[in-house]
């Protein structure tokens, strides 16, 4: 019996989606759940699963398609594939006789597999085909990791879950040196990965060559969120100047007892996304937004982080993070950074959000104007820290320098709200004391 493969429903302000890479050819045996197909939309990547075992008999549509909820991507035949009604099965081919036989004695063994994972539900739990194959490939006993699925059931994210925290646990006992040259090598390894389209020119720097490719999905996204912030904002931007030297030095001083006692490493992050929540504090109306002619003013402060990922550009949101402690601040984004280079960020964890913090120090970047992330009403921008001489008590010294920059929708927010906003970040990151006194 032949079963349709479609497209799930898509998250809400999502109408359409690309398809991505297909994880399976026409002709190969596909199991219940397993992932034949993913699909691309504007925000994040969405698994499509084979709602029954079998053979994948048809693809419908090609990779870069566009489809919607409900389109029929594929076809799968239940059972072996026998009866799928291919006329080159019966050419008596040689070779189409022994990959019968051979796909005969792989379902065979396939079910002798299936007997005896049933036998072994009672002691171990269900895991999705998908996490099965992560948790051979490394290593990893179903009974090492937490099911979050149905009745317990081991989803992909599961395993790989357990794989960061078997990684985590490890790198405790590596030395400082090692541990920066892992985040040496991970850096190494973005810069490739940001080259990629670059490299679609070719190899051949003599050529004059060019090549036309579509827009990702989630690129044309972007394109059109900066475009309305621009055309549909009054943007300004103000700019000031942070001396990191106190946070540097509390950092210094605690980083490897908090790397002990959280398991994460203390970056400056956390320590602006506190600044941040207790300057929102004070000035509830950059928290606020604009909804047609009313200003809604937020009690709660979901503060989205930017993060740079090989599909764009993400802001995936620390949901109340006035109610989070430094170290659930710096595990939070650490995971949320890390899913996102994985693609693995959900929609939930990207919608909503009252203010918006973005990091372009770490690639190196000075000074920047970030563009308002709607509908928020502002964002903050920070930037590389750079030893500069300034005048410290009549002297001239030098001190480790942040520039900061905050763009606000000036519809909302007058200039004076917007610069005392900003000082108080400046005086709370020079001062940390003053963020546990809160004063």
């Amino acid at each position: 019996m032949a079963t349709e493969v479609k497209v799930p429903e898509l998250p809400e302000s999502v109408s359409e989606a690309t398809v991505g890479e297909w994880q399976k050819n026409k002709g190969d045996k596909v199991g219940r759940d397993e992932n034949i197909v993913d699909l691309e939309t504007d925000k994040v990547v969405l698994e499509v699963p084979s709602t029954s075992a079998g053979v994948l008999a048809e693809i419908k549509v090609q990779a870069g398609d566009t489809v919607k909820a409900g389109d029929v991507l594929a076809i799968v035949e239940e059972g072996d594939g026998a009866g799928s009604g291919d006329d080159d099965s019966d050419d008596g081919d040689d070779s189409d006789k022994t990959e019968k036989k051979e796909d005969k004695a792989e379902s065979k063994s396939e079910d002798d597999k299936s007997d005896e994972s049933d036998d072994a539900d009672s002691e171990e739990p269900v895991a999705s085909p998908a996490a099965k194959k992560l948790m051979d490939e490394n290593d990893i006993a179903a009974r090492d990791v937490d099911g979050s699925g149905k009745d317990g059931r081991i989803t992909k994210a599961d395993v790989q879950d357990a794989i960061d925290n078997k990684s985590s646990s490890k790198s405790d006992d590596k030395p400082a040196a090692k541990r920066e040259d892992d985040t040496k090598s991970e850096r190494e390894a973005q810069a490739v990965s940001e080259q990629a389209d670059r490299q679609a020119l070719g190899e051949a720097p003599t050529e004059r060559t060019e090549q036309r490719v579509p827009m990702t999905r989630i690129r044309q996204r972007i394109a059109e969120r900066l475009l309305d912030a621009s055309q549909n904002t009054a943007m300004l931007t103000t700019f000031n100047e942070v001396d990191m030297q106190q946070v540097m030095d509390l950092r210094n001083q605690y980083k490897d007892k908090f790397e002990k006692d959280h398991d994460v490493r203390l970056g400056f992050m956390s320590f602006f996304v506190k600044a941040a929540v207790e300057a929102l504090k004070r000035f509830p109306i950059v928290n606020a937004s604009i909804d047609e002619g009313d200003i809604v003013y937020h009690g709660f402060y979901d503060i989205g982080v930017a993060v740079s990922s090989p599909r764009g550009l993400l802001v995936p949101v620390l949901r109340d993070a006035d109610q989070q402690s430094y170290a659930q601040v710096e595990s939070t984004i650490r995971d949320l950074g890390k899913r996102a280079q994985e693609g693995k960020v959900t929609m939930d964890e990207m919608t909503g959000g009252t203010f918006t913090i973005t990091n372009g120090g770490v690639f190196g970047s000075y000074l920047s104007t970030p563009i308002i992330n709607p509908p928020q009403a502002a964002i903050l921008g920070m930037h590389a820290t750079k030893e500069r001489p300034v005048v410290v008590d009549g002297e001239i010294v030098a001190r480790p320098m942040m520039m900061l920059a905050l763009s606000y929708d000036h519809r909302l927010i007058d200039g004076r709200d917007a610069v005392l906003f900003l000082r108080t970040i400046k005086e709370l990151i020079e001062d940390p004391a003053r963020l546990l006194l809160q004063v």
